[in-house]
């Protein structure tokens, strides 16, 4: 949509009260925001409007901070509004009960309506959970499926991360304003996000974080993707709440199982028992979408895990052999444990650990531990 005619729209977002529901009353019935604004006083009240909203319309209140976001919008680098007429809106989103009637794109909007799933779970995962996101993400979006979450840290940015290893496309949808990145550390990735796909946001620029905004956000999250895999969540995470969105909204539902006894299992476990699919592989994930989609979909040439599983077994020299060995995908060990079982100095041991590090199929984690990256 061309900024300049983004006014009227913008306006009817930034009036007080008049929520995404009552926004697709309106415009059912007066067709445009212009429409609406032209409306008389006893016309929207017959639209059963609060008096106060319908008072903020006739009096077009919303029209000089309108103007004033128009302009914030226009000092944002590559950055669009859509509305629901525009085609790169998110047409899977206009099938939900509220969809937002305004969003703000950054980046390519054009990656909006291909195929998407979302990866969401906790904001501190265990160490599994973190290996299953990130596969799960590289994986998914090896063969071309857009990886979509709420860019929170956790399992939402590990997802991404996984897709940015297979230099997949990737959507962030924001809790704030498109002008602020939620939480800091994200930035980098935040920045990579918009590179290799979108950012988008329906709240207004220079929104900072609020507790509210974050459900609101999570509709989106769920709506917008063809289905939405749960990694880890506790019991009242918001993990949760998307899962049970995309129920609503008639998305497919994937939980990834977890460990019984740890309580970031909770969502997951419960929603297998209440019906969504069990998964441990991104084909768990592909076989569950449409027809069409999957045929679509980039064949897989041979699976990644296959070839990590030849260089780990035949192409290693006796030292990183030793330390790959020794080392599990479920528990990190610490360096002084690994000098100590492998036999070697100390030195050798950093060294061939940079080096497995380097093919991708050791990881290091804070305080000098090490794992075997999940195949």
């Amino acid at each position: 949509m061309q900024l300049d005619a983004s006014l009227s729209w913008l306006a009817m977002t930034l009036t007080p009260g008049l929520a995404s529901r009552l926004s697709s009353r309106l415009l059912r019935r007066f067709e445009s925001p212009e429409g609406i604004f032209r409306a008389s006083l006893p016309q929207l009240e017959s639209c059963n409007l609060p008096a106060p909203v319908a008072q903020a319309i006739v009096k077009k209140e919303s029209f000089k901070r309108a103007e004033k976001e128009l302009q914030a919008v226009r000092n944002i680098p590559n950055c669009t509004l859509l509305n629901w007429a525009d085609p790169e809106y998110p047409q899977n989103l206009l099938q939900i009960y509220d969809p937002p009637v305004l969003l703000y794109v950054r980046g390519n909007p054009q990656i909006l309506n291909h195929p998407a799933i979302s990866i969401v779970g906790t904001r501190r995962p265990t160490l599994y959970g973190t290996q299953m996101a990130e596969r799960l993400g590289r994986d998914l979006a090896a063969r071309g499926i857009v990886i979509v979450s709420g860019l929170a840290r956790g399992i939402d940015a590990i997802g991404h991360h996984g897709a940015l290893a297979a230099n997949g496309p990737m959507i962030g949808v924001l809790g704030t304003g498109i002008d602020v990145c939620y939480p800091k550390e994200n930035k980098k990735l935040f920045e990579k996000v918009l590179e290799c796909g979108a950012i988008l946001s329906e709240f207004p620029t220079r929104t900072h974080p609020a507790p509210e905004n974050f459900p609101i956000r999570n509709r989106i999250v769920a709506g917008m993707p063809l289905g939405v895999v749960i990694v880890e969540g506790a019991e009242y995470s918001g993990s949760l709440i998307t899962a049970r969105l995309a129920m609503e909204f008639g998305r497919e539902v994937f939980g990834v199982p977890g460990n019984v006894t740890q309580s970031v299992s909770y969502a997951p476990n419960q929603l297998i028992k209440q019906g969504a699919k069990l998964v441990t592989s991104a084909e768990d994930v592909i076989e569950e979408l449409p027809t069409p989609v999957r045929a679509a979909l980039v064949k897989a040439e041979q699976p990644l895990a296959e070839q990590r599983n030849l260089l780990a077994s035949e192409a290693l020299n006796p030292s990183e052999k030793t330390i790959f060995l020794l080392l599990a995908v479920d528990a990190p060990t610490a360096i002084d444990d690994i000098v100590e079982r492998s036999g070697l100095h100390s030195s050798e041991v950093l060294a061939t650990l940079f080096n497995l590090e380097m093919k991708s199929i050791v990881r290091q984690w804070p305080g000098k531990q090490f794992s075997k990256v999940m195949l």
